[in-house]
């Protein structure tokens, strides 16, 4: 009875490690659109959030399926619980990314956007969510807790965009004022993914120690 539940749990796994691949992709492919002006690039990132949507749902069926019909020790109901609550992020990641396509489809950007924060910002938080999703297959607690610290220069590289594209719009109008502010909420939803991966990092760290940020005293 066990080996087969160790069996569903390495699938577990498996599905996690696959919707985290989808979910770095979905992030790449929407900044490789806003840099190229790439409309179809675009298209294929909203494709990729229904497939993410469909393996939130698919995760969440083996999980239950863990919990009703087999007798998971505390460990296990800790690894379970917490990639039901990953899963909700990165779904939430697939939007995300999918909120970038749209602003790109819905603008009709084809031309090429080439600002080197947002560049920066897309690769960090594309290996917050990898390394998020290894750490929580591998139990690697130094890993996720790298995740954790990795949200700061995020956040450094977010205020500096903001910044940036602030004083541009104060100096441009029309158009171009309005290609910054689309830019912004780009950097806005990349940041946003950033957060949602160290919600991941921190579920990590409960699987691993049953403690989570929220619970524990200050």
């Amino acid at each position: 009875m066990r080996n087969k539940f160790d069996m569903q749990l390495e699938r577990l796994n498996e599905q996690l490690t696959h919707m985290g691949e989808l979910c770095e992709i979905a992030i790449n492919r929407a900044t490789e659109a806003l840099q190229q002006g790439d409309l179809e690039q675009a298209k294929e990132v909203m494709k990729a959030d229904e497939e993410i949507d469909q393996m939130e749902k698919d995760i969440e069926r083996l999980c239950l399926k863990l919990l009703l019909q087999q007798q998971p020790v505390a460990r296990d109901l800790r690894q379970i619980s917490a990639a039901l609550k990953m899963i909700t992020d990165m779904e939430r990641i697939g939007d995300q990314a999918s909120d970038i396509a749209e602003i790109i489809i819905s603008e009709k950007k084809s031309e090429t956007t080439d600002i080197q924060t947002i560049g920066q910002m897309s690769e960090a938080v594309a290996k917050m969510v990898r390394d998020s999703v290894s750490a929580y297959v591998k139990k690697d607690l130094e890993l996720a807790r790298e995740v954790m610290h990795s949200d700061d220069a995020v956040d450094v590289l977010f205020e500096e965009n903001k910044h940036q594209l602030i004083v541009f719009i104060a100096d441009k109008k029309g158009v171009q004022g309005k290609k910054a502010i689309d830019l912004i909420m780009v950097a806005k939803y990349l940041e946003r993914i950033g957060d949602h991966a160290t919600n991941i990092a921190e579920w990590v760290e409960f699987s691993i120690t049953g403690l989570h940020k929220d619970s524990q005293v200050e």
